[in-house]
């Protein structure tokens, strides 16, 4: 199976198969993580021909994807004289993808690089399109660039090792993308209709067609944070600790979801089978909101927030999405103490 992206600047494939042989004429990084590595490394090892090779370990966790994991993959590109020729390649799940795209748009202001998820919420997000970042303090993913890889090799093989919260919360980001804009998907996912195989590659051509129309999120494609302007909210109130990102996306698609229906919008019949579909595939559908205010300022941390203005992705019924701004202040907050 084979899916093409299409953006003003480079055009690449992303190959849903097991791994090819990789050859490559220049200095080639691997960046992963221990898990990764320790599972996977040899399989990987087998398939990639280079000159020179070198493995770049960064620790496993959201915690860590920052400027000190940054900059020691720099330091050892540098020590072994890496060059403008030189290929990465990311080897993990959205973590490593996003450290490694954005460690690559930044060497020597810029060299190629491969993806090669691991995990299913990587396969079908974040490996594709281009975005790349970093957490700080104040949030998550605020610093990046927009920078595309070479090529996507999307093996199911990496998933048989894959725990089950891992799994579940790749199938978040599959439904979000039904949802949005693929009605039929969405029945063919509640109902059971699909091999993985099959469901990988609809939320990737979805995914295509939104990066080849709006690389740099300027319009539709800011359609694919339904879900995550909630999302990342929970996500920085909990450390990054207790959810994973595609827990806390379906926990962000429900209340997004009831401010859909606090808009007159998506009704109840609808609201319900998105929530059953999220649980059927294990995911968790509840968050405690302690201070709903607090929450409400959390939104203003967001990089998609502009001119102090929040912006939500919603349904407008399964399908069909709505982006909505200027929303009352006093609708959001009857929202969060729906959850509190």
């Amino acid at each position: 199976m084979k899916v093409t992206v299409n953006t003003p600047n480079k055009t690449y494939d992303i190959l849903i198969r097991t791994l090819p042989e990789i050859k490559i004429d220049s200095k080639v990084a691997i960046i992963t993580n221990p898990k990764v590595s320790g599972l996977h490394i040899n399989y990987l090892l087998n398939k990639l021909k280079a000159p020179e090779l070198q493995i770049i370990t960064l620790p496993d966790g959201e915690e860590y994807k920052n400027f000190q994991s940054v900059e020691y993959a720099l330091d050892r590109l540098f020590d072994a004289k890496f060059d403008r020729n030189s290929t990465l390649i990311a080897f993990g799940g959205g973590v490593i993808g996003d450290m490694t795209g954005f460690i690559a748009s930044i060497f020597l202001r810029g060299v190629k690089f491969i993806q090669i998820p691991t995990t299913l919420l990587s396969m079908v997000d974040s490996s594709v399109g281009g975005k790349t970042g970093i957490n700080n303090k104040y949030g998550k993913n605020l610093i990046g660039t927009f920078y595309q890889p070479e090529v996507v090799y999307i093996d199911t093989h990496f998933l048989k090792t894959l725990e089950k919260r891992e799994f579940a919360a790749g199938m978040a980001e599959i439904i979000k993308m039904a949802v949005m804009f693929d009605k039929k998907f969405f029945e063919d996912i509640k109902n059971g209709n699909l091999t993985l195989e099959e469901m990988i590659k609809r939320a990737v051509e979805l995914k295509a067609e939104v990066v080849s129309q709006d690389e740099k999120e300027k319009g539709i494609r800011s359609v694919l944070n339904y879900g995550h302007t909630f999302g990342h909210v929970i996500e920085n109130l909990t450390n990054y600790k207790k959810y994973l990102h595609g827990e806390a996306v379906a926990i962000g698609m429900v209340m997004a979801n009831e401010l859909s229906r606090e808009l007159g919008f998506l009704n109840e019949q609808e609201a319900k089978e998105i929530k059953e579909t999220l649980k059927k595939y294990n995911l968790p559908t509840e968050f405690k909101v302690k201070n709903p205010k607090e929450f409400y300022e959390h939104f203003f941390l967001d990089k998609k927030t502009l001119d102090n203005n929040i912006k939500f992705i919603i349904p407008e019924k399964i399908g069909q999405y709505k982006i909505v701004k200027n929303i009352d202040k006093e609708k959001v907050l009857n929202v969060l103490r729906k959850f509190s």
